[in-house]
């Protein structure tokens, strides 16, 4: 706990530093895009203010849509970690997104004063994405789309951003959703693809019982929605990105429109999937005779497989090597050290867990040299260490300068390596 306060106390510092646009906003360049950081502040809201962390891919000509990750009660000032997970990033890059980390504060009561979008917390966000769009030349911004992700609280919020933007909603991941919305969903909110995790009666409170009634709201009248039960989990211990991220992907196939963005397109029926919560076998929704409604609904046969093995695992497994890194430079320093550079992107499926470098065929250095590069914590799925993450950098010492053959790979979070990047000789 300790070290988690002086982590913190270093991210403020951290952004002290950064270009001042105004006394509201500021701006941080990263090798892979830019980190805006806006405040909100309005007497008309409950809450005393509204700090966003938001992403956008340099790569991004366009922005297709805003993953939208609210944390959950009592883990207000969380929400930067979002901005700077550099598999959320890479994430974002492949899609077109941008990224929002909210931190909603409250003087009292918590999460109580924001988890409803009409005590200010949704007309925030909107002013957000318009002031975004505006100073980072993406106005598009101000209408596009949402991926909704919400941890316990956030769920609740996420789930009533859901009710009362149904259009302009993509997709659901809902995580220990908690507070047990009680409203109606309009109808429009039915074919928005939904998925809710929890724990049990055992390991997630009450939240449990939040989850199953928005499940049985949301299914039986015909909503895509789809429930998935980790019992020997908690509320707050689930490694949730691993079946929201490909679930998402998923998504995000059927529902963009390649040649207008402004269109969200209906899910594809024949791809359709459906999953038994007790028996946990899938079945293709369009040969199943049964009553539909009863099963969880899944957009395809992959998201299907992955949910099955995350009820049973609470984990799903990578099966895929990394992208290799790129743009490496080498340079000598001082007649007896190489100097490496590079840029990685991050794997979508499993993160950044290291680096191997190589001589010819032989492993002469593991970067970082112990522990991970990047991780993320499984309570609130945040991303650690935040952004302060190392300078992907290395000097090599021991080198026959002028008598190597140096090149690199990435090492995901279940070992599995990309291929070799050779440095320039």
């Amino acid at each position: 706990m300790e070290n988690k306060t002086v982590l913190w106390i270093i991210i403020l510092l951290f952004f002290s530093s950064q270009n001042n646009i105004s006394g509201q906003t500021t701006i941080h360049k990263l090798p892979n895009g830019t980190v805006y950081r806006i405040i909100q502040t309005d007497d008309s809201y409950i809450l005393d203010s509204a700090v966003y962390h938001i992403f956008i891919p340099e790569s991004a000509e366009k922005i297709r849509g805003v993953f939208i990750h609210q944390h959950g009660c009592t883990m207000e000032g969380r929400g930067v970690s979002t901005a700077y997970d550099i598999q959320y990033q890479a994430f974002a890059k492949k899609w077109n997104l941008a990224i929002i980390g909210p931190d909603l504060y409250s003087a009292s009561g918590n999460c109580h004063n924001w988890k409803n979008p009409e005590s200010g917390s949704g007309d925030a966000l909107l002013k957000t994405l318009e002031e975004t769009g505006e100073i980072s030349g993406h106005p598009e911004l101000t209408n596009a789309p949402w991926l909704l992700w919400g941890h316990s609280g956030g769920g609740y919020w996420a789930q009533a951003m859901m009710r009362d933007y149904p259009e302009r909603t993509i997709a659901l991941f809902s995580y220990s959703p908690g507070l047990n919305p009680t409203w109606d969903y309009p109808k429009e909110a039915l074919k928005i693809p939904v998925m809710i995790r929890h724990a049990g009666i055992n390991g997630d409170a009450c939240c449990w019982e939040s989850a199953l009634n928005t499940y049985n709201k949301l299914r039986k009248n015909g909503g895509y929605t789809s429930i998935a039960y980790t019992p020997y989990q908690n509320h707050n211990f689930s490694y949730v990105r691993y079946m929201a991220i490909p679930f998402f992907e998923s998504v995000l196939s059927q529902r963009l429109s390649e040649n207008n963005p402004d269109i969200l397109h209906e899910m594809n029926s024949s791809k359709a999937w459906l999953g038994d919560t007790l028996r946990l076998n899938t079945y293709k929704a369009s040969g199943y005779k049964g009553d539909q409604n009863s099963m969880s609904w899944l957009p395809d046969s992959t998201v299907a497989a992955k949910w099955k093995e995350y009820i049973i695992t609470g984990t799903v497994i990578d099966r895929t090597p990394p992208p290799a890194p790129y743009d490496l430079n080498i340079s000598v320093k001082h007649n007896r050290a190489l100097e490496l550079t590079w840029k990685a992107d991050a794997d979508i499926e499993s993160g950044i867990k290291f680096f191997n470098i190589y001589n010819g065929s032989h492993l002469i250095a593991r970067y970082p040299s112990c522990g991970d590069y990047q991780a993320f914590d499984t309570n609130g799925d945040d991303a650690y260490p935040v952004s302060t993450l190392p300078e992907m950098k290395l000097e090599l010492t021991g080198i026959i300068v002028g008598d190597h053959k140096i090149s690199i790979s990435s090492v995901n979070h279940f070992m599995l390596e990309s291929d070799k990047t050779e440095f320039p000789q």
